[in-house]
């Protein structure tokens, strides 16, 4: 063999090596940690043996994970880790919290955070009224585990608060406490929890069953503005780091938590001479250190794997120490032997090596001629490797679009698209299409932001302008019934439903494309005050009654929207009509009138017997649009803190003024000087009909479909209006006492009063 085939030969052979090194170190971080033919992972989380998640999975019941929704649960706790080297489980624990909401007073300004505007508190700022007191104490027990004194501290957050950690350590009953108060937040630092705006101590090993109790030591009083609230928890000490802003608002339910497991309540040798040691090949047995019960399995010295499998079946294996220098202190040629390692001269080098720091001295020749042949191989296999890279991630990027779209229920729709057979069905869109609409999905592209997902403005390269949502999450359980929701969606035809031009189901997310509505939402439209020259009640009158129609036509194909407001109504050109956001919209199935469902939707507009019941009607949309005319009317907000505490909800504050006929009052001025009287009349009775508590009490959407529609045709009275009647201006004469005739008074009475419960009782009202 020549020069240049020797020189091959040393170039490859690097390559070589790496490449199987590669290859070995692929297969050990695939090996499994769980027994042959169980599921390895519940969701995102990674389950070893001894735990798992049916049956012959699990070592015994008190190591079986509950997986739910692809959460894995034990009891009642969420789990987001578990690890057989340390013996820690890793949960989310709830938060005890105290609050108190500010009462009317004339040393209370009831200023809102973050300037938010206090007549539209709730809509404009995504957060809802406070409460005037809610208290919540969790309590956590956790018998097959003992909750780690050593990873976790109890912690409490406040500037007028108090808090109790009680339970039962080998079965004698403790209680320990923290407090902090601080007038003001000129002493609370980000960070420290020293005791000024938050605190926090050490609790013995060994808890089972706590539970923790928050108190204030004087009701918040004159500290509602930057603390309403107290906390209190058990949680991971990495896992939390106190910020200022916690004392306005500490929106976590759950904190992280670590549990310390082990097997049975048996020492090593107890469980050996039974025959029950699960302790497989190379493994060894370790009783805990602590006075509780149990024991642990862990690989020897030099081992790596589980030690509760067989070897065959990801037990513990031999570690190769020499692949990794953390492992080996060997300044010479190191060799791996079972469960260890050995070092001696490497051959460049002149010496036998025999004792460290002597008998080795470098071959400088051979050392550089070395160094150069694995510098030329590395090189290429540099090249070689990146190319390769590119090459493995482009089919990966392929084969996870595939994924997706089939995991979305790709396959399935286009297989329904095909059946229809129309035109007008909807177009299956690429993850590129829709990337080059949006040029990435930019800032500068978002239209609009809901609690359900973000919208941006697109521009397909027909120049046709669309809108395209992106959701936040979708239910994977739920795909057959999203596709049908889809077909279904495409085919809607109405001039006053936004319409669904496609998807794209190449993404975690499905992606959906509607069309482009310019002239923004209802709501902007009511409440922004640029929009005043534009008002008109004609054009108020049309857009009640074109949305009436759309929410009818949605009515006769089993859908109800279940979050009819007014930003998610839609105007075009015109000012037409459109509704939008079917994100939370329920398909019924035809032989049914109600369907039992979470309750979902904005507060506020929500059907208080919808609320009670979890039954969703189709009147559930009616009593929401009949919020949408009482807005229409009065311009105000559907929360406002200026006025009275019985009043903050717009239904009960215009059902109010209605009961005891002063109506006059809240209308829209604007709107009454310039519209027709005796249109106005009619409009009322019809949203104090809506808002009745009683469904079956409710007109249907048809039926106020069509008395919208005739309403709109009665002709303007002539002469009449704000200059030559002043006093019509001023009063509507007979609204009142219409909206009450043929018995409506008791039962809006009655409405009103139970309505009214019922939105306090959704707020939080009292402990």
């Amino acid at each position: 063999m020549g020069l240049s085939g020797k020189l091959l030969q040393i170039i490859a052979l690097p390559g070589v090596i790496i490449i199987f090194a590669i290859v070995a170190a692929a297969v050990a971080t695939t090996a499994t940690i769980t027994k042959p033919g169980c599921p390895s992972h519940c969701g995102d989380v990674e389950i070893p043996f001894p735990f798992g998640v049916k049956e012959g999975c699990f070592l015994d019941e008190s190591f079986k994970i509950t997986c739910h929704s692809r959460r894995p649960m034990t009891g009642t706790l969420t789990v987001t880790n578990i690890s057989i080297d340390t013996h820690e489980m890793n949960v989310l624990n709830l938060v005890a919290r105290d609050c108190y909401g500010h009462r009317n007073s004339s040393n209370n300004t009831n200023k809102p955070a973050n300037n938010c505007s206090t007549t539209n508190l709730y809509t404009r700022c995504g957060a809802p009224p406070p409460v005037l007191s809610t208290n919540y104490n969790p309590s956590l027990s956790v018998p097959q585990y003992t909750i780690s004194n050593s990873k976790n501290k109890f912690t409490v957050v406040g500037c007028d608060t108090y808090a109790y950690l009680s339970g039962y350590q080998n079965k004698e009953w403790y209680k320990i406490g923290c407090s902090s108060r601080c007038p003001t937040t000129n002493n609370v630092v980000d960070g420290s929890c020293s005791g000024v705006g938050c605190c926090e101590v050490g609790f013995p090993d060994g808890l089972k069953n706590i539970s923790v109790e928050v108190y204030s030591f004087n009701n918040h009083l004159n500290i509602l503005d930057f603390n309403p609230c107290g906390y209190a928890f058990v949680v991971e000490k990495d896992k939390f780091n106190f910020s200022t802003n916690y004392l306005k608002n500490y929106t976590n339910d759950t904190v992280p938590l670590v549990l310390d497991w082990a097997i049975g309540n048996l020492t090593c040798g107890i469980a050996q001479k039974e025959g029950n040691l699960p302790c497989k090949e190379n493994s060894e047995c370790h009783d805990r250190q602590t006075k509780q019960a149990g024991y642990r399995c862990k690989c020897k010295q030099g081992y790596k794997g589980n030690p509760y499998l067989q070897l065959g079946q990801g037990g513990c294996q031999d570690i190769n120490e020499c692949e990794d220098r953390t492992l080996n202190n060997c300044t010479k040629q190191c060799t791996n032997v079972i469960g260890s390692y050995t070092c001696a001269c490497p051959k460049w080098y002149r010496g036998d090596g025999r004792k460290d720091g002597e008998g080795c001295s470098v071959d400088v020749v051979l050392a550089i001629k070395v160094s150069i042949v694995i510098g030329i191989g590395l090189i290429a296999m540099l090249g070689g490797s990146s190319w390769l890279f590119l090459v493995l991630q482009k089919r990966k990027y392929i084969k996870l679009k595939a994924k997706l779209f089939q995991q979305n229920g790709g396959l399935i729709l286009e297989r329904r698209l095909r059946a229809l057979g129309s035109t007008k069905k909807a177009k299956i869109f690429t993850f590129e299409e829709l990337k080059v609409a949006t040029k990435n999905y930019r800032e500068n592209r978002i239209i609009g932001r809901g609690s359900f997902g973000t919208v941006y403005k697109g521009f397909l390269p027909n120049n046709t302008i669309v809108a395209i949502k992106k959701s936040k999450t979708v239910d994977p359980d739920q795909v057959d019934q999203f596709i049908n929701e889809i077909v279904l969606l495409s085919q809607i035809d109405h001039k006053n439903v936004v319409k669904l031009l496609g998807c794209c189901l190449e993404t975690q997310v499905p992606l959906l494309v509607y069309e482009f509505v310019s002239q923004g939402t209802l709501f902007n439209y009511i409440h922004c005050e640029g929009n005043t020259s534009t008002k008109r009640w004609e054009t108020y009158l049309r857009i009640a009654a074109e949305t009436a129609d759309a929410l009818s036509y949605l009515h006769s194909l089993s859908i109800i929207h279940r979050d009819v407001k007014p930003s998610n109504i839609l105007l075009g050109d015109n000012f037409i009509a459109k509704v939008s956001d079917f994100g939370i919209s329920k398909l019924v199935p035809h032989d049914q009138k109600d369907v039992a469902t979470v309750v979902q939707g904005t507060l506020g507009y929500l059907d208080p017997e919808y609320l009670q019941t979890n039954q969703l009607t189709e009147k559930s949309d009616v009593y929401s649009f009949g919020v949408v005319l009482v807005e229409l009317l009065t311009g105000d907000d559907v929360f406002s803190f200026d006025r009275s505490e019985d009043e903050r909800c717009l239904p009960m504050y215009f059902l109010s003024f209605l009961k005891k006929d002063r109506l006059d009052e809240i209308l829209d001025k604007q709107i009454v000087e310039g519209g027709n009287k005796e249109q106005i009349k009619k409009v009322v009775k019809l949203a104090e009909r809506c808002l009745r508590v009683k469904g079956d009490e409710r007109p249907s959407m048809k039926e106020l479909a069509m008395e919208l529609e005739q309403i709109r045709k009665i002709e303007m009275h002539l002469g009449v209006n704000a200059q030559s009647n002043p006093q019509e201006a001023e009063h509507l004469d007979g609204v009142t006492s219409n909206a009450y005739e043929n018995g409506g008074s008791s039962n809006t009475t009655a409405g009103f009063d139970s309505m009214k419960d019922n939105i306090m009782l959704t707020l939080g009202n009292g402990r």
